[in-house]
């Protein structure tokens, strides 16, 4: 299966997504929140606050449409990067209705790149998320497309971080973080994982993600979601479950600067060109 120009553009058809405060809880353990800080973020009798970047689950109600769209080989998808925009403070229940396009599709000859976006409206019709997906294709290069256009290089500053969170990932962290969605078995099966390259299997990116959210809201945000408007991040390489995830920060006005690495491979960065905005 090859790359069809003629995706470019493609828009699903809307699709009707409800959540209560029970999936943004599950949620929440999945990317590691814990009763003795963030209880606001599981119990609901304390409303239950949302992580903002819960947004990413409603948003890939349209991804595999787009994917099957574009009618790329899924053998060689890689997750690239992630961006999200919330235009307004998620609620703990909600009814959304879901759109995914596809923003654009370039050639660098070997491997060729896809870029998703997908809107979700509350029932207002009010644009509530943006979430921007990019996918290397690396079966799919030779298509004929346009080269991407360059992106903004995101450079650490040369001074210690403003804050740094260590946090072990759980031996099952994966595995629970799946039932939020994403089945797919390089998150769960050994016998995967060893058949595509890795010696076991390895964290979603989305899960690193939302640890790396996480991280911004408790530092950067005083515990406040609703202060976070908008997180990046390129995926750079894998986080096993029982690594010690490692996020720094720096503060630049309104933008946070964000990395991440594990402990056990200090020299690896798990997430680059990544930073968040505040309100």
């Amino acid at each position: 299966m090859a790359i069809d120009p003629e995706s470019l553009g493609y828009e699903t058809p809307p699709i009707h997504y409800e959540y209560g405060w029970q999936d943004t809880v599950l949620y929440a353990l999945g990317v590691g929140a814990h009763p003795e800080h963030e209880l606001d973020f599981l119990y609901e009798g304390r409303g239950p606050k949302v992580l903002p970047t819960f947004c990413t689950i409603p948003t890939f109600t349209a991804f595999d449409a787009l994917v099957d769209r574009i009618g790329c080989d899924r053998s060689g998808m890689v997750h690239h990067s992630q961006q999200v925009t919330l235009y307004e403070p998620l609620r703990p229940n909600g009814k959304l209705v879901v759109r995914g396009r596809v923003e654009g599709l370039y050639d660098l000859k070997r491997v060729a790149m896809a870029v998703f976006v997908i809107d979700a409206h509350d029932e207002n019709d009010e644009l509530v998320i943006r979430g921007e997906v990019t996918l290397a294709l690396l079966k799919d290069g030779g298509f004929g497309g346009p080269r991407p256009p360059r992106t903004e290089r995101v450079v650490l500053p040369e001074r210690a971080p403003d804050f740094e969170t260590h946090q072990t990932i759980g031996d099952d962290q994966a595995l629970l973080y799946r039932l939020n969605g994403d089945y797919n078995p390089l998150h769960a099966d050994p016998s995967f994982a060893t058949e595509v390259g890795f010696e076991r299997p390895i964290l979603h990116g989305l899960c690193t993600f939302g640890y790396a959210g996480r991280a911004v809201v408790q530092h950067a945000c005083d515990g406040d979601p609703a202060r976070m408007t908008t997180l990046r991040a390129q995926f750079s390489s894998p986080v096993f479950p029982g690594d010690t995830l490692v996020v720094r920060g720096w503060r630049e006005g309104e933008r946070i600067i964000v990395s991440a690495n594990t402990a056990e491979r200090p020299k690896d960065a798990c997430l680059t060109q990544a930073y968040a905005l505040l309100r």
